[in-house]
């Protein structure tokens, strides 16, 4: 009988191993691995959200007293006794620019937070608009400006002469009393 060699690190349990796995070889790979899904169970955390809601619901306690609260207001004493209602004084401004030498060529703008009238008439309509009087309280509107409002008219250099004056009527037909040009520039 032949002796056989076999080496050491040799064995015969990987032949063993290799045959068995053949038929897991032989099977189609799956198509798609599922992954395990993470899932919370969310009852025991509405448990403890309902505990804890009845638990503050009876632990507080509602007084009377609680609802009153006391102001600390500032000392008024040495400061102007100005009406915190009054309305502002800053004067108004109407900047005008000829854009022309026509009639209607000519830009409006109003300083400030304002809409931008695109002619006198717009300019007459937003003032009236926006002036404190019977007609704008009972409308249910309110007023931004007094009829002895400073407004300002401010004409750019080039101004046409007509434009400025037509800027100033518009103001005063908006029932204004205190109209003024600042100097063009």
């Amino acid at each position: 009988m032949p002796i056989e060699f076999v080496h050491p690190r040799e064995d015969r349990s990987i032949d063993a191993a290799l045959s068995a796995n053949v038929d897991q070889l032989l099977m189609p790979p799956r198509r798609g691995r599922r992954r395990a899904r993470l899932a919370v169970n969310l009852t025991s955390l509405i448990d403890v959200t309902f505990l804890l809601l009845i638990y503050f619901m009876v632990a507080t306690s509602m007084n009377a007293a609680e609802e009153v609260y006391r102001m600390d207001l500032p000392n008024r004493e040495g400061l102007s006794a100005r009406d915190p209602f009054k309305l502002d004084e800053e004067p108004l401004r109407i900047a005008v620019t000829s854009i022309g030498l026509g009639a209607d060529m000519y830009r409006l703008k109003i300083e400030g937070p304002y809409p931008q009238p695109a002619n006198f008439q717009e300019l007459r309509a937003f003032l009236q608009s926006k002036q404190v009087n019977e007609v704008n309280m009972s409308a249910g509107g309110g007023g931004l400006f007094a009829p002895d409002h400073p407004i300002i008219i401010q004409p750019s250099p080039a101004t046409r002469w007509e434009h400025a004056i037509e800027a100033f009527n518009a103001a005063a037909r908006a029932h204004y009393t205190n109209v003024t040009f600042a100097k063009p520039g």
